[in-house]
């Protein structure tokens, strides 16, 4: 089935991946929106009127990794969290997965759900989306918040460490990169590989019980998830080369909070954005390792909280 064709039976109300279920969050409503020809999936909570935090996550999660921070910043906000292209109940079209053409796919879903301006939160490849959004929609946002990801072109780096000690949090970037390879080696063995990436970037290996790795590893498993997943990783060149034409013109000015944690991939996030962004501040949350929004849901929840506020008073 092509794109066109998959968009079109969604549209008819086909609005879940075959075969994958929809998880149900209390107080929040399963919506799909189109976006530069695709659908993408968001789970919409909070007061309808009050303002927009929108929430993107990354490998090898979908939007039901931010639902332990979601009921409490929708006490105050209006809570979006969307399935990247390729993600959980979104579309996954077969190409153009590079930042810059999603982070334009993302602000579509969030202009037709009637945000004209938000605040943007983004963990891993969802935080290589946020950051090419606000070099391309600065207007559109009230402030970034990106949490532990090296970003193409600015703070990934080129070559993959060959010190044990640091090569396992980077190494699947380049066999994520060969072709053909990692869907021979993987398809099947979904839950082995999504586990690993859970249990071991984890500060605890407790964080996720066997529903959270089936979860995320069914979303992979379905209808090219795979292929859309290594994608992203695939296009990080192009990512990269469209983030360094837009700084070419100029930095970003929309407030930016950099969320580390004491045991994530990137120490200092604020110190690695710094040098592309005139108002950066940061956090390092303790007890956590890569996945901050799984591990520590309330101190992710209270500096975003305290990052807003700030901004509103300012």
């Amino acid at each position: 089935m092509t794109d066109a064709e998959t968009a079109a039976n969604r549209s008819r109300g086909q609005n879940s991946i075959s075969g994958l279920p929809l998880h149900d969050l209390a107080g929040f409503t399963h919506r799909w929106v189109d976006a530069d020809g695709i659908r993408l999936h968001a789970v919409d909570g909070g007061p309808p009127t009050g303002p927009a935090v929108v929430l993107l996550a990354g490998f090898p999660q979908t939007w039901w990794a931010w639902r332990k921070a979601m009921p409490r910043l929708a006490e105050r906000f209006r809570v979006i969290a969307i399935d990247l292209p390729g993600q959980g109940h979104s579309d996954r079209p077969h190409d153009s997965y590079d930042t810059h053409t999603v982070a334009s796919r993302v602000q579509a879903a969030v202009t037709a759900l009637g945000v004209s301006k938000y605040w943007l939160v983004a963990h891993d490849i969802g935080a290589w989306v946020a950051f090419s959004l606000a070099l391309m929609h600065e207007e559109r946002l009230r402030g970034v918040a990106l949490l532990d990801a090296g970003i193409p072109g600015i703070t990934l780096p080129d070559a993959v460490p060959t010190n044990p000690e640091q090569a396992w949090k980077t190494w699947h970037f380049a066999f994520h990169l060969v072709p053909e390879l990692p869907e021979t080696l993987l398809t099947g063995h979904e839950r082995d590989y999504v586990g690993w990436f859970l249990k071991v970037k984890a500060l605890s290996p407790d964080t996720f019980d066997g529903a959270d790795i089936d979860h995320y590893a069914a979303s992979i498993a379905a209808e090219g998830g795979l292929r859309a997943s290594l994608a992203y990783y695939r296009d990080a060149a192009e990512s990269a080369r469209k983030n360094h034409d837009a700084l070419g013109r100029g930095h970003l000015t929309v407030p930016l909070l950099g969320i580390s944690s004491s045991h994530g991939s990137i120490p200092d996030m604020a110190a690695s954005i710094s040098p592309w962004a005139d108002n950066v501040t940061g956090v390092v949350i303790p007890q956590a390792g890569h996945f901050i929004p799984d591990e520590q849901p309330d101190a992710v929840v209270d500096a975003l909280i305290a990052f807003i506020d700030h901004e509103r008073a300012g």
